[in-house]
């Protein structure tokens, strides 16, 4: 399927910022780094990354509001605009450690909805892409989640709390129900790209709580647009609000469902 005026638009200002991205990657050990908080570092190429995304988007689309994980809130010209929902660099930790698995992405947010998103992987130049109601692409191949209906075949993905971040007893306690049951649980530092690979089938299934906007808001149109289903822990459609997400095909997504809920119980 050809992309959208608004997908195009996304995945350029994606791959004017990632050359540089890579370039510092290379560089790693040279950056200049400042403490953000607790184990939650920003660097100059975080900021640099998402200054060329706000410019090129701000040109293409002027008078469309921002929601930055970095910049802050950028409101739009008109009360009912579009944003653009972004991180410049999800898998900071990664990037500042030479781990090459991190993304750039984006989400467009209209009336509440998130319209479409892309998340761009530079150091493999994958631009996993989505339209509401257009389905979701790696580049131009259709992606659609996992068909594997049973736990014990299933292979998940999550987030693990760290200093300052996330409710290390309510994680252990999902884990103990959840381990048992699967073929194994990965934790790569990624959400957006956790949830990508959700939708390309890579993962049977991702779970994580205390994630942002911006973590989430191109992924999980992803996982929905190639016929997963995305919920909060107990069920409903309020993952922003709670800060927790569970995503998987429906036969995954029930059954984990239930796991989770029976750790929080």
């Amino acid at each position: 399927m050809s992309q959208s005026a608004i997908i195009t638009v996304m995945e350029r200002a994606c791959r004017k910022a990632a050359p540089k991205l890579r370039r510092d990657f290379g560089e790693v050990s040279q950056l200049q780094v400042s403490k953000k908080g607790p184990a939650d570092f920003v660097s100059q190429a975080d900021n640099a990354c998402e200054r060329t995304l706000l410019e090129e988007l701000q040109r293409a689309r002027p008078g469309w509001g921002f929601l930055l994980e970095e910049g802050g809130e950028i409101a739009g010209e008109e009360e009912n605009s579009p944003r653009f929902i972004i991180d410049p660099l999800d898998g900071t930790s990664n990037f500042l450690h030479g781990i090459p698995h991190f993304a750039i992405s984006i989400g467009v947010e209209h009336l509440g909805t998130i319209v479409a998103g892309i998340v761009y992987q530079p150091m493999t130049d994958e631009s996993f892409w989505a339209e509401r109601g257009r389905g979701a692409w790696l580049q131009n191949a259709r992606l659609r989640v996992s068909g594997r209906r049973e736990l014990d075949e299933s292979l998940l993905a999550t987030g693990i709390p760290y200093k300052g971040h996330g409710d290390q007893r309510q994680f252990e306690s999902i884990l103990q129900k959840v381990i048992p049951e699967v073929a194994g649980v990965r934790r790569f530092g990624a959400a957006s790209l956790d949830l990508a690979w959700v939708a390309a089938g890579r993962f049977d299934g991702f779970w994580e709580q205390g994630l942002q906007p911006w973590d989430v808001a191109a992924g999980m149109l992803l996982v929905k647009e190639a016929g997963g289903f995305v919920s909060d822990f107990r069920g409903g459609e309020r993952m922003v609000e709670r800060r927790e997400i569970l995503a998987a095909n429906d036969q995954i997504h029930s059954k984990l469902h239930k796991l989770v809920g029976a750790a929080l119980r």
